[in-house]
C-alpha cells in the first residue's frame, strides 16, 4: 500500500512555486524530503548516531551529489560511474554545511550525516539554490536537535528588480549572483558576485532574500505540523562551571588577557599561551590529568577565548597592536618568477600569496562536464594551501575543499574585470606560502597583481579584505575587525571577505557564527571594509599601477583571424599535415574552433617573425579577392578575347582584351605572353558564377 503524501508549496513571486514534499521515500532515514522546482527534484536525507563520540566538535557531514541520469547523460570518461564529486558539488556542500553547523547545540557529539541528490535536472532550475532548503527540511522533520529550520536562496537583480532563484539564463542578464543562507531570525551565509554593485545595494539584496527564507521556514514548520509529532533527542547540557574549569580559569585568565596586550607575532603568542597552559596542566596531578585531560584542554580553550575576546571588546585594541580599523603592513613585487607569463608576491602582516599567470589558447580552456555545467572556462584560478604555510606538518591527499572554496572565491572575484579583447586563455594559481588570516584575499591582491604583470588588461584591478567580528551576547558591546588575524577569525563571531574595485563589489563571502546579528552591525561592516580593501588596492597600485602594454618577451603572443568555415579543411589538410607543418615551420601553435559560419583561428607564440608568417600562410590558404584590390599576377594561359591572370595559387580571373591597354589591341601578344608578372585591379565578381574581370589599363597613365 502506498503511504501517505504530505506536501506543501511556496509560491515565488513569478507564478514559480517550490514543492516540499515528505512520506514516500527513504523513510528509514531519520529525516527525508524531496524538494521540487519546475522538473529539477532533489532528494534530501539526514541520519545521526545515537551514540555521542569522545570529541569535542560537531561530527557532521554534508554529501551532495548529482547523478547524470537525472539530466538524461551516461558520466563521461571510460568508467560509466560517478565518481570523487566534481567542484560545483563540493562548492555546494560548502554552502549547506556552513548553515547548518553553528545551529547544532554545542554539546551535540553524535555523528550526523546529511545527504543530497540530484535526481532530476530542469535545465531551468539551479539545484544550488534548494539544496539548502532540503537539508533543512529533513533535518526539520527529524528527531535529532536542530535549531532551525533555515534556508537558502540564490538572488539576482535585472534592471534594479530583484529575482529570487533565478534561472541560468537570467543570470546571464543579472548583475548580482548571491547565495544567502538564514533562519527566521538571522543571517548566516552569503556568498556570490556582483558587477560592482555598492554596499547598500548589497544590504538590500541579502533583506531581499533573507524575505524568501522566511517565507521557506514557515513551509518547513507547515509541513512538520502534518506530520505525526516528533520528540526531538534531549542533548545533555554542559556545566558550565566544574571545579576543574573553574581552576583552569583562575590560573590562566589574567596570563592570557595579559599576553593579548603584548603585541605578538603569531609564533610568540602560541608559545606564551601553551607555556601558560604547561603551568595550568602542571597544576593538575597524574590522576586528575588521566582522568579529566580532555575538560582540562576544553577549560582552557574557553578560557583562552573568553579573554582574548574580552580585551578586544574592552581596548577595542588587537592581539597584534593595531586600531579595529587598522591595515598590517603590506609588501609587494612582481615579476618575481623568471620564466612564468605573470608572478606577483603579495604580503600582508604574516599572510603571503605567490601567485604566477599562465597564458594559451582555446586548447587550455578548463572543460566543463558535470550535470548542471556543459562548457568551459577561459579564466579559472586554483588556489593550494601546503601545511607549512602554517607552520605544520601534515600529510597531503587530494584538494581539500577549503583550497576549492576559497580558489572559487578569488576566480569570481576577477574573472569580469578582465577585459573583453583578452583572446588568451589565462590560468592564475596562488601558492600560499605564509598564512595567518585571510589567504584568499591575498590570493585575490596577488592575482591582480600577477595579471598586470603578464600584459591582461584589466577594467580596473582589484583588491580584497577580511573582516571580522566579537561581539558580547546581546550585540550592545561589538568590535568590527579590519584584516583579521587568524586567531581572531577562529575565536571570533564573523568571517566577512570582500573583494572589489574603486568602484564597487566584486564577490563577497559571509558565515555568521552568532544568531540575531543586526543589520546596522552588518552595515557598518561592509563600509569599514570599503576602506580597508580601498588602502589596499592603493598599496598595491605603488608597486604596479597598469598592466603592461604587451606581454612578456619570452610570454606567448596570440592573434586571432577569422576564415570562412568551408576554407577549415584547406588549412588542417589531409590527416593534419599541412597545419602540423606550418606550425612546425613557424613554431607556432594554432588552434581553429567554428563559430556560427565562420572559423576563428588562434595563433600563438614567442616569435613575431614566426606568427606573421604564419598568417601569409593562413592568408594564402584562404585567398578571398576583394572588389578595387590591386594584385600582383602571372598571365597563365592567352586567349583570343583576353587573357588569364593567376592572382593568388589556384585563383584566375579575366583580363579582357579591351582591358589590357589604352590603345585598341589586335592580338593579346601584342602586349602580353605566358608567364608575365603584371599588376591588375578586380573590376567585379559575378555573384553567381563567382568569375572574376580584371583590368590593367586602369592602373595605367590615360593617354591625353
Amino acid at each position: 500500500m502506498k503511504p501517505e503524501l504530505k506536501k506543501v508549496q511556496i509560491s515565488l513571486n513569478d507564478n514559480r512555486e517550490i514543492i516540499i514534499e515528505t512520506g514516500l521515500l527513504a523513510k528509514q532515514a531519520h529525516g527525508s524530503c524531496v524538494v521540487k522546482m519546475g522538473d529539477t527534484m532533489l532528494l534530501a536525507t539526514v541520519v545521526s548516531d545515537t551514540t555521542p563520540k569522545e570529541v569535542d566538535f560537531l561530527p557532521l557531514s554534508v554529501d551532495y551529489r548529482e547523478k547524470f541520469a537525472a539530466d538524461g547523460r551516461f558520466p563521461g570518461g571510460f568508467l560509466k560511474r560517478e565518481a570523487r564529486p566534481s567542484d560545483q558539488e563540493i562548492l555546494g556542500m560548502r554552502l549547506v554545511d556552513r548553515v547548518l553547523r553553528p545551529l547544532f547545540p554545542k554539546n551535540y557529539h553524535c555523528e550526523t550525516q546529511v545527504m543530497i541528490q540530484l535526481m532530476s535536472h530542469d535545465r531551468n532550475v539551479c539545484p544550488h539554490a534548494l539544496i539548502g532548503l532540503a537539508a533543512s527540511t529533513a533535518l526539520t522533520l527529524s528527531n535529532i536537535p536542530f535549531e532551525g529550520p533555515i534556508s537558502e536562496v540564490r538572488v539576482g537583480r535585472i534592471e534594479n528588480n530583484f529575482i529570487i532563484n533565478p534561472s541560468p539564463e537570467e543570470l546571464e542578464d543579472s548583475d548580482i549572483d548571491l547565495m544567502v543562507g538564514a533562519s527566521k531570525d538571522s543571517v548566516i551565509m552569503v556568498e556570490g558576485e556582483m558587477a560592482e554593485i555598492s554596499e547598500q545595494e548589497m544590504i538590500d539584496a541579502i533583506k531581499h532574500a533573507h524575505e524568501a527564507i522566511k517565507q521557506q521556514c514557515d513551509a518547513q514548520l507547515e509541513l512538520l505540523n502534518q506530520c505525526e509529532p516528533i520528540t526531538k533527542r534531549e542533548v545533555e547540557e554542559e556545566e558550565k562551571v566544574t571545579e576543574i574549569s573553574q581552576k583552569v580559569y583562575d590560573l590562566s585568565y589574567e596570563e592570557i588577557y595579559k599576553i593579548a596586550g603584548q603585541k605578538t607575532t603569531k609564533k610568540e603568542r602560541s608559545n606564551l599561551i601553551e607555556k601558560t597552559k604547561e603551568k595550568v596542566i602542571n597544576s593538575f596531578s597524574e590522576e586528575e590529568l588521566e582522568e579529566k585531560d580532555s575538560e582540562i584542554n576544553k577549560a582552557f580553550y574557553n578560557t583562552q577565548k573568553e579573554a582574548i575576546r574580552n580585551f578586544i571588546l574592552d581596548t577595542k585594541t588587537r592581539l597584534d597592536g593595531r586600531k579595529t580599523d587598522e591595515i598590517r603592513p603590506i609588501w609587494c613585487e612582481v615579476d618575481y618568477l623568471p620564466k612564468t607569463h605573470g608572478s606577483a608576491v603579495f604580503t600582508r602582516g604574516e599572510t603571503q600569496s605567490l601567485t604566477t599567470v599562465t597564458l594559451g589558447t582555446s586548447l587550455d580552456e578548463n572543460r566543463l562536464d558535470t550535470v548542471t555545467q556543459i562548457g568551459s572556462e577561459k579564466f579559472y584560478l586554483h588556489y593550494n594551501f601546503p601545511p607549512f604555510s602554517t607552520g605544520e606538518a601534515r600529510m597531503r591527499f587530494s584538494v581539500s575543499r577549503r583550497e576549492i572554496g576559497h580558489g572559487n572565491l578569488a576566480q569570481r572575484a576577477l574573472k569580469d574585470m578582465i577585459d573583453e579583447s583578452n583572446p588568451y586563455t589565462v590560468r592564475v594559481v596562488s601558492e600560499i606560502l605564509e598564512s595567518n588570516g585571510s589567504s584568499s584575499m591575498a590570493t585575490v591582491c596577488a592575482g591582480t597583481l600577477a595579471l598586470m604583470d603578464a600584459g591582461i588588461q584589466l577594467t580596473r584591478p582589484v583588491s580584497g579584505i577580511a573582516m571580522g567580528l566579537i561581539t558580547d551576547e546581546n550585540h550592545e558591546k561589538y568590535a568590527v575587525l579590519s584584516d583579521i588575524l587568524g586567531d581572531e577569525d577562529f575565536l571570533g563571531d564573523m568571517d566577512f571577505k570582500v573583494t572589489g574595485t574603486t568602484k564597487g563589489i566584486t564577490a563577497c563571502q559571509m558565515d555568521m557564527k552568532v544568531k540575531g546579528l543586526p543589520y546596522n552591525i552588518l552595515e557598518e561592516a561592509l563600509e569599514q571594509s570599503k576602506e580597508g580593501r580601498l588602502h589596499i588596492l592603493n598599496e598595491m597600485l605603488k608597486t604596479m599601477s597598469e598592466s603592461r602594454t604587451e606581454p612578456k618577451p619570452h610570454s606567448p603572443k596570440m592573434v586571432t583571424m577569422t576564415v570562412p568555415k568551408d576554407m577549415i579543411g584547406g588549412i588542417i589538410g589531409p590527416g593534419g599535415k599541412i597545419i602540423q607543418k606550418m606550425q612546425a615551420d613557424t613554431e607556432t601553435t594554432i588552434t581553429i574552433n567554428e563559430e556560427d559560419n565562420i572559423g576563428v583561428v588562434e595563433i600563438l607564440g614567442t616569435d613575431s617573425d614566426g606568427i606573421e608568417k604564419a598568417q601569409e600562410i593562413i592568408k594564402n590558404i584562404c585567398f578571398i579577392p576583394e572588389v578595387g584590390e590591386i594584385y600582383d599576377g602571372i598571365v597563365k594561359s592567352i586567349q583570343p578575347y583576353g587573357a588569364f591572370v593567376e592572382i593568388k595559387k589556384g585563383t584566375d580571373g579575366l583580363l579582357h582584351i579591351s582591358e589590357i591597354a589604352w590603345k585598341r589591341l589586335e592580338k593579346v601578344e601584342e602586349v602580353l605572353k605566358e608567364g608575365d608578372e603584371i599588376q591588375v585591379k578586380l573590376v567585379s565578381i559575378d555573384p553567381k558564377s563567382g568569375k572574376m574581370k580584371l583590368s590593367r589599363k586602369i592602373l595605367l597613365p590615360k593617354p591625353e
